[in-house]
């Protein structure tokens, strides 16, 4: 047997199983958890445990990739290689190194590493990253003669380092990139929304695919981007080309692709209800349905130049959702109450049967709403406090 070809053939016999269970922890923003505890729920598996930014489930490599293409809520998928009581930089190098990065890892390809360290003996996480790199990369030159590239590029094989303490644990990063960058998103606004955010504001709303979904002061498009892919049952991750599962060895791309047909198949091309996007300022109308057309959903779409208050309105089951400024500086609060003032005079004369939402970070401002709300859903929007505040929009007195 030729030499090469023996070692190709024992290199393929230790690659990952791609079908083996393994720990896979799912990381979204800070408040999202239900969201996306529901979603993974949904997909069929079952939290193991959940904190603030994150769930534990049992999952495979190829569950990774379902994942991957399903989640609207979650920002990254990671799969545990190893993990260990570790105690200091010594200790972390030394288990690094003694981890099979070759069955992992292309020698000839680029790693990225990125961390959450919360360790007395780290005060730069960049020092711990670096630690990894070069573990790494000496492991890998011992075994194959070669060592990857290395940098802080995420488009390759990505791997993270969760350090709390003693217990260390290491990951292959299956997203790479957010999953929150959709790619649909050339054109932005001042302040976008993130993908992840304007889908869970959905989850927690009573909207459902074939009612209306009425979008005022629509912005970038986000929400209403959204809205119109989950009416179709579009994965959000279908534009995307590049995720870090594809840089595993061992990665089929026959299972992958299999993914992305079944997901095609299930596409619902026509539903009730409309999708409408109203905003004032017509640069960012135009960067709202240049974001729907790159999604491929701006046929789905009713875009309005207008101020909020001409919002068209159909009649039938729906919702109106808003994202008003907030207000942080103090000096802004009083110009911006007549604006609550008016979005609750909106929704109280012009969308009655539908169900109203706000979401704000300003909570004094909220009151200038003038209604009552029947749920004040706790959000981050970035590093902001924010309620989703839910207002039962009733035909005639109440």
């Amino acid at each position: 047997m030729d030499a090469g070809f023996f070692l190709a053939f024992l290199k393929q016999e230790h690659m990952p199983d791609f079908s083996k269970k393994g720990t896979v922890t799912l990381t979204c923003p800070l408040g999202m958890t239900p969201w996306l505890t529901k979603e993974v729920e949904t997909l069929g598996f079952t939290p193991k445990k959940s904190r603030e930014t994150g769930i534990e489930i049992e999952a495979s490599l190829n569950d990774c990739i379902t994942l991957n293409f399903w989640l609207r809520t979650a920002h990254r998928i990671h799969f545990l290689i190893d993990e260990k009581k570790i105690n200091s930089v010594e200790q972390l190098y030394d288990w690094i190194y003694s981890c099979s990065w070759e069955n992992w890892i292309d020698s000839q390809g680029y790693i990225s590493v990125t961390s959450r360290v919360d360790h007395p003996k780290i005060e730069n996480t960049q020092f711990a990253n670096l630690t990894v790199k070069d573990a790494v990369a000496d492991n890998m030159r011992h075994e194959t003669g070669n060592r990857p590239d290395s940098g802080s590029n995420l488009n390759k094989t990505v791997l993270f380092l969760y350090w709390d303490r003693e217990i260390a644990r290491i990951f292959v990063d299956t997203s790479g990139e957010s999953l929150s960058r959709r790619g649909y998103r050339s054109e932005s606004v001042s302040a976008p929304m993130q993908e992840s955010l304007a889908s869970a504001l959905i989850y927690a709303s009573k909207w459902k695919p074939g009612d209306h979904f009425i979008n005022p002061m629509a912005g970038g498009g986000t929400i209403a981007i959204e809205a119109a892919l989950m009416a179709q049952n579009r994965p959000p991750a279908s534009l995307r080309n590049n995720f870090g599962f594809m840089h595993i060895l061992g990665f089929d791309d026959s299972y992958y692709q299999e993914v992305r047909r079944q997901a095609k198949l299930n596409t619902v091309k026509n539903f009730e209800g409309e999708i409408i996007a109203s905003e004032i300022d017509k640069n960012a109308l135009a960067s709202a349905m240049k974001n729907a057309k790159n999604a491929g959903v701006d046929h789905l779409i009713h875009f309005e130049n207008c101020s909020f208050e001409k919002t068209s309105v159909p009649n039938g089951d729906g919702v109106v959702m808003f994202n008003p400024p907030y207000g942080i500086r103090l000096d802004e609060d009083k110009n911006l109450a007549p604006l609550y003032r008016q979005i609750g005079d909106f929704m109280k004369t012009k969308c009655p049967g539908k169900t109203g939402y706000v979401l704000t970070g300003n909570f004094v401002l909220a009151k200038k709403i003038g209604l009552r709300s029947s749920q004040r859903i706790p959000f981050f929007n970035s590093t902001i406090e924010c309620r989703l505040l839910e207002f039962e929009l009733y035909r005639g007195s109440r």
